[in-house]
């Protein structure tokens, strides 16, 4: 028995090597170097839960990590947030053996943001494979408080609902309902969640991308409207996922007038707009980040009633030595990539 009484698991993925636990983990060493290396397991604490990865999604901030294009980063780092994991450990509410989502944000629910049910905001966040090593290794420790029932979900499925979640925390921040004509901007995985949430809500759903052919393989997946060239038109709300300075800048543009502008990607670079037409539009900002309890319970929900395309999702698959080469590859081969996914065990 471990401290706290919970009951440990032994994983066959743990090493034994001069008596000490070792694990495989993927690290990014620097930008631009993955190395596969074996590190010390962490040790059962008070607190905290010891699971193992199953699957993990490769999200666009795991090649931002890769290239060096992340703003808030230290390296070295274990990369990795789109989990699905198995609990080795008995604890309150939760069942070794079992499989669980992940929400990847530790929130330290005394802030002022935690105290208002906002702990997506929290002002000491952090973030699993981004401020902390993630899940691209063999066992972390997690709060049992962040790992999510997901009674009946694959663990392909588990590891999609952090990625969908921020697509869904975005359509409720934008109050997106039926009758809205939505423009999502950007198609990458967080730009689809965001289409196929503002669907559900009842939106009559366009998407635009640059990239034409991606633009008509999302449209098509998602069963929603592909716009080929600039809006021309406006939209009662609008989406941007694209994580591009002048996209978000060019997005006030296709507000209608009323409308709502919700800015779900974040970059480090002032964004600037033209006071007049904003306040002659009486336009709505929305800033988007993360993603709350009732957005991962939305999303389980929505996975659970058919309503998510799992299996068309998932585009690409690797091991955890694998993408040492698949990693980098993918930044630059886009075509055909939705989500990309670590097979683990």
């Amino acid at each position: 028995m471990s401290p706290g009484g919970l009951r440990i698991h032994p994983s066959p993925h743990i090493q034994r090597h001069c008596d000490v636990e070792k694990i495989e983990s993927l690290v990014c060493v620097e930008p631009g170097r993955l190395d596969l290396q074996l590190r010390d397991a962490p040790k059962s604490s008070d607190g905290m839960v010891l699971v193992r990865p199953r699957r993990v999604g490769i999200c666009g901030t795991d090649y931002h990590i890769f290239e060096g294009k992340h703003p808030y980063l230290q390296y070295p780092r274990v990369m990795g947030h789109e989990l699905a994991v198995e609990a080795l450990q008995d604890a309150p509410g939760i069942k070794a053996g079992q499989i669980y989502a992940v929400n990847p944000y530790l929130s330290c629910g005394q802030c002022v943001a935690c105290r208002a049910g906002k702990s997506n905001c929290c002002v000491k966040i952090s973030v699993l494979g981004v401020h902390q090593d993630g899940g691209m290794t063999g066992v972390i420790a997690v709060p049992p408080q962040n790992l999510i029932q997901a009674d009946g979900l694959s663990a392909d499925a588990c590891a999609t609902v952090e990625f969908l979640a921020i697509g869904a925390h975005a359509v409720r921040r934008g109050q997106t309902a039926k009758g809205d004509r939505a423009l999502i901007v950007g198609t990458g995985p967080i730009g689809m969640g965001a289409a196929l949430f503002a669907k559900i809500a009842g939106a009559d759903v366009s998407i635009y991308d640059r990239d034409a052919a991606r633009c008509a393989a999302m449209a098509s997946l998602l069963e929603v409207e592909a716009v080929s060239e600039p809006p021309k038109e406006s939209f009662s709300l609008v989406f941007d996922a694209t994580g591009n300075t002048k996209a978000m800048e060019r997005g006030f543009d296709f507000v209608a007038a009323g409308g709502r502008y919700v800015l779900v990607s974040v970059v480090r670079d002032p964004i600037t707009f033209m006071d007049p037409d904003f306040h002659r539009k009486e336009m709505s900002l929305f800033g988007s980040r993360n993603a709350t309890s009732a957005d991962f319970a939305r999303v389980i929900a929505a996975i659970r009633s058919g309503q998510v395309p799992i299996a068309k999702i998932i585009t690409h698959r690797t091991t955890l030595a694998k993408a040492v080469l698949d990693l980098p590859r993918w930044a630059h081969e886009k075509d055909g990539l939705i989500k990309a996914m670590i097979e683990i065990g």
